[in-house]
C-alpha cells in the first residue's frame, strides 16, 4: 500500500478516536509531516462542514429586491458619472436572472 494513503489512514482513525494503539505512533509520526498537517486540516474541514447546519432557502423575489437596493444606493465620485449609463442596464440583468 502508498505510505502516504496509508499515513492518511492513520490520521484519519486517529482523528476518529478508533486508532490503535500499535497504530497511535504512527499517526503521530504522519502529523509531523507536512502532508499529514494537511489531511489533518482537510479531514477536520470536512467534519465542519458535515456537521454544519442547512441555510435556509432564499425567497424567490430576493434577487429583484437586492438588486433594487444596490440600484438606490449612491455612487461615490468618479465611479457615478462612469456607471450611470452601463449599471443600469447590468442591475436589470441581475435582477432578471434571480427570478429565474
Amino acid at each position: 500500500m502508498d505510505t502516504n494513503k496509508k499515513n492518511r489512514e492513520h490520521i484519519s482513525a486517529f482523528g476518529d478516536g478508533e486508532i490503535g494503539a500499535a497504530d497511535l505512533e504512527l499517526a503521530l509520526a504522519a502529523l509531523d509531516l507536512p502532508e499529514g498537517r494537511q489531511a489533518w486540516e482537510l479531514y477536520h474541514h470536512i467534519g465542519d462542514v458535515l456537521r454544519a447546519q442547512a441555510t435556509p432557502d432564499l425567497s424567490s423575489g430576493f434577487g429583484a429586491c437586492l438588486a433594487e437596493k444596490l440600484a438606490a444606493e449612491p455612487l461615490p465620485g468618479k465611479r457615478a458619472a462612469a456607471a450611470a449609463s452601463g449599471l443600469a442596464a447590468e442591475q436589470t440583468d441581475i435582477a432578471a436572472a434571480g427570478q429565474r
